[in-house]
């Protein structure tokens, strides 16, 4: 049996409501308007959102039965530290003069792996660590909630 999903659900929204199965994407995946989705229990899911949306961990996707619930996927990713607050948030500008999708935490912050952005960072003098972990870039400012550029 295929499921329809026509809305998305914040994960502040969903409380309450009847969890039917879980997804599992990586960051590019869980960017989209339309797709046709396996559930990690093997359920297909067909996704026909009104608009493009980027999915964040825990969000979930409406469908007659109940909710498809998004779990963000490791992948590969750079780990950025510096020696200081100051020195981290001049890589996070020069990361967002490149609209790198960016994920920022108070201690570090996650890039998609890429030697260009890894070496100008590195230049900048950061540390850089090669890890896998679940990446939630942050929305444009001017996007509404939605993903920014590169996706």
């Amino acid at each position: 049996m295929t499921l329809i999903a026509s809305r998305l659900i914040r994960k502040s929204g969903r409380a309450g409501a009847a969890t039917l199965d879980y997804i599992t994407l990586d960051s590019d995946s869980r960017h989209m308007r339309r797709a046709r989705l396996t559930t990690d229990g093997g359920r297909t899911v067909v996704v026909d959102l009104n608009d493009a949306s980027f999915m964040q961990d825990g969000d979930a996707l409406a469908t007659e039965d109940g909710l498809i619930v998004i779990r963000a996927a490791a992948e590969p990713l750079l780990e950025i530290k510096a020696e200081n607050a100051l020195a981290l948030a001049r890589v996070a500008w020069h990361l967002g003069n490149r609209h790198a999708a960016t994920e920022v935490t108070a201690d570090a912050i996650f890039i998609q792996p890429d030697h260009v952005l890894e070496h100008m960072v590195e230049g900048l003098g950061a540390m850089v660590r090669h890890v896998s972990r679940p990446f939630q870039p942050e929305a444009g400012a001017y996007s509404g909630g939605a993903h920014g550029h590169g996706h």
